[in-house]
């Protein structure tokens, strides 16, 4: 009844108050120019496949009990939502196939983008023994539509059991994509890439470059956390280098007046994103192509349960429709 819903407005008004400080400044508010959404076409071209919604399940679990389940919900959730998938790493199935069922999830999620994932210690270690078939072998028989390889010295020299990189990972990418046809994407892993990185990353015939930001689950605190005290302390200022999503767009942006034409021409915004507005704004900002990922969200949930996940999502998807209605990037915003 209305003078039920009036009382209930009178008992929150209280609540509801806003503060100055609190504006979204990204945004300006257009109210005048939609009806409300509904069925909105959120859908891209992107990795040569049709994404219905613009968002990418980033890497992150794979062999350790848990992840079939996790993994599967996931699967399906990108079916369902017509989103794309990055597997954890790969690496446990190179040479055996112990844990393959917790990674062979092809047939739930269907057409959608399925991409396999290995470190850049690993592929340079199997370049270097002239064992790069079974990076081949690996992608073929997940049937993924590709590679990402994760470039993470920072990790690698701070995780206890970590490899030491023998060459530049630039340099790496470039032999492998010298010696196979696969399709690969480039991803950090919670630091970002600098403007330099980003340079030479758009200059090569990769099919995207996954931010992997600043501003979210940084791997390489995850690892300084796993050693000893002294060690910790003497490592930490490394944790807090690293670009922001939101930098390393305006780095891109600012590239693509000087090369307009790069070989690598679409992103993957992930690190740091912590709802469909963070997403939204940054993928409309961006002058390429864009998809946006979420991690660490989807995995709680996907832990949870399928339904968990499915009613997360489809929040996600009506705040993106109605973020496309009526909000539009503020062009005076440079934050």
């Amino acid at each position: 009844m209305a003078s039920d819903r009036k009382l209930e407005h009178i008992n929150l008004t209280l609540e509801s108050q806003t503060k100055l400080a609190e504006q979204d400044l990204r945004f300006n508010y257009e109210p005048m120019l939609s009806a409300h959404p509904e069925n909105v076409d959120l859908s891209i071209n992107f990795l040569g496949k049709t994404m219905r919604t613009p968002m990418w399940v980033s890497s992150m679990t794979g062999g350790t009990g848990v992840a079939k389940t996790i993994n599967s919900n996931i699967a399906l959730a990108c079916r369902e939502f017509g989103m794309g998938m990055g597997l954890g790493s790969c690496r446990k199935l190179l040479f055996d196939k112990t844990d393959w069922a917790d990674f062979d999830f092809r047939d739930e999620i269907g057409d959608q983008p399925f991409w396999a994932n290995l470190g850049i210690a690993q592929v340079e270690e199997l370049l270097a023994s002239k064992n790069i078939q079974a990076v081949i072998d690996l992608v073929g028989d997940l049937r993924a539509d590709g590679l990402i390889v994760h470039v993470n010295p920072l990790q690698e020299w701070f995780q206890p059991e970590g490899n030491r990189l023998k060459q530049s990972p630039l340099q790496t990418i470039q032999q492998l994509l010298d010696q196979v046809s696969l399709k690969v994407i480039v991803k950090e892993v919670g630091q970002g890439f600098g403007p330099e990185s980003l340079r030479q990353l758009l200059a090569l015939p990769i099919e995207a470059i996954e931010f992997g930001a600043y501003g979210g689950t940084n791997f390489s605190k995850l690892e300084m956390l796993r050693g000893d005290q002294q060690k910790y302390e003497a490592s930490l200022p490394f944790a807090f280098v690293g670009q922001s999503a939101n930098q390393m767009v305006g780095s891109v942006n600012q590239i693509l007046k000087e090369i307009p034409n790069p070989a690598c021409r679409q992103l993957i915004i992930s690190g740091g994103i912590q709802n469909a507005m963070d997403g939204y704004y940054l993928t409309s900002k961006s002058q390429l192509p864009a998809v946006f990922g979420m991690a660490s969200a989807v995995l709680k949930h996907a832990s949870e349960s399928y339904e968990s996940l499915k009613n997360f999502l489809q929040n996600q998807v009506q705040a993106l429709s109605l973020a496309k209605a009526y909000l539009k990037i503020n062009p005076d915003y440079h934050g």
